[in-house]
């Protein structure tokens, strides 16, 4: 086909007499696709063709491309400052399916002009559009927040220090671990392995873009509920050893006695908040084990700024298992971490964060350096 060029004012007209003069499926369906054809002929330099009536085709082709934005596949953010509710129907009154809080997204299934039916993760439901970011907006904000991971596919793997079968060994990670992707060269992949980058092949891990997502009702009660079980374990663990410290206390000399009340006292004043200082410092550990002290303190900061935020659940161990928001905490490298011990100075960093300390100011986000602006402290960047 020829185009000739033609000024904008000019080209208005052009596309209206064109349109206007389609035997389309009506009334209605012309005045639409006339008005998708003004608005894409008030470009700067826009291609008319002169003296050719558009095809159906090309008509149709033009009205999809400028509403590929809410279509079905495309993406979508919360814009929120805490969450929103997703429900099982487009009303206020439907039933709840999850929430979706601040800075995760999904994609959309279904668009109408108030609501949205969106999947985010295992959660499916119509969200109000008023809480949601299309097109642009949407993807220049995943692109700030969503990240590349490695899954492991392998059943053991050495991570080496450098990208050669020939360097030393970081540590292994087993099938199923999921690390954030530093860069990929050579059938290599760098990933961020407790701070530092580590090295594995390309053929045994799965790469994938990553998004927080929201949660379904089910998994939320299913976190507080786990949640609750770990609270009344440790309370009864601790009702445990306060009961043979008494009896322990009771067969005891005075000395004795007053040696192990000391002793006891101690003992119990960190038993107290043992699960909070072990959980937050094995995801120091597991985030940031091969950084200097201060990068495990900013670690710690960032999620208990998470906690007062009012933008994530109430709880740390709520806002560390929330939607898979830490790698180690979905796939299982926090538990093993717990289980094999958490290294004296995480478990200081993490006591420093719980008492309210920051080096990172209110920052809520964290990643390798160069992937973000913000404040960088050794391998990791905080904003």
């Amino acid at each position: 086909m020829k185009f000739g060029i033609a000024a904008k004012i000019a080209a208005i007209p052009v596309f209206s007499i064109l349109v206007y003069g389609l035997s389309l499926r009506g009334n209605a369906t012309q005045l639409a696709e006339r008005t998708v054809l003004e608005e894409a002929a008030a470009g700067a330099a826009t291609y008319v063709e002169f003296n050719i009536e558009p095809t159906r085709e090309e008509v149709e082709q033009i009205i999809a491309e400028n509403n590929a934005w809410k279509n079905p596949g495309a993406i979508v953010m919360a814009d929120v400052y805490s969450s929103v509710n997703v429900r099982m129907e487009p009303s206020e009154e439907a039933e709840l399916a999850g929430k979706l809080y601040k800075d995760c997204g999904g994609y959309i299934l279904e668009y109408t002009d108030t609501w949205t039916k969106i999947e985010s993760g295992k959660l499916v439901g119509w969200v109000r559009n008023d809480y949601l970011m299309f097109g642009d907006e949407a993807k220049a904000a995943a692109e700030e927040v969503g990240t590349y991971r490695a899954t492991v596919n392998t059943t053991t793997l050495r991570v080496r220090m450098e990208p050669s079968t020939e360097a030393g060994c970081s540590g292994m990670v087993a099938e199923g671990d999921v690390y954030e992707v530093v860069s990929q060269e050579g059938g290599w992949v760098a990933i961020d392995f407790e701070g530092d980058n580590g090295y594995i092949k390309s053929e045994y891990a799965d790469i994938s873009f990553h998004l927080d997502y929201g949660e379904t009702i089910q998994a939320i009660r299913e976190r507080e509920e786990a949640e609750a079980r770990a609270k009344a374990e440790a309370a009864a663990r601790q009702a445990r050893q306060a009961a043979a410290a008494a009896a322990a206390k009771q067969e005891a000399t005075a000395a004795a006695a007053r040696q192990e009340a000391e002793r006891y006292q101690n003992y119990g004043s960190y038993a107290a908040e043992a699960s909070d200082v072990v959980l937050l410092g094995a995801l120091i550990q597991c985030e940031a084990g091969n950084q200097p002290y201060e990068g495990k303190v900013a670690v710690g900061a960032v999620v208990m700024n998470r906690l007062r935020s009012g933008a994530y659940p109430n709880t740390l161990y709520g806002v560390i298992y929330a939607s898979h928001q830490f790698s180690p905490a979905g796939c299982g490298a926090l538990d093993r971490r717990i289980a094999n011990g958490v290294s004296a100075s995480c478990l200081q960093a993490a006591q420093e964060a719980l008492n309210g300390y920051s080096n990172v100011g209110n920052a809520t986000h964290f990643r390798r350096t160069g992937a973000h602006d913000g404040i960088v402290i050794a391998g990791h960047v905080f904003w």
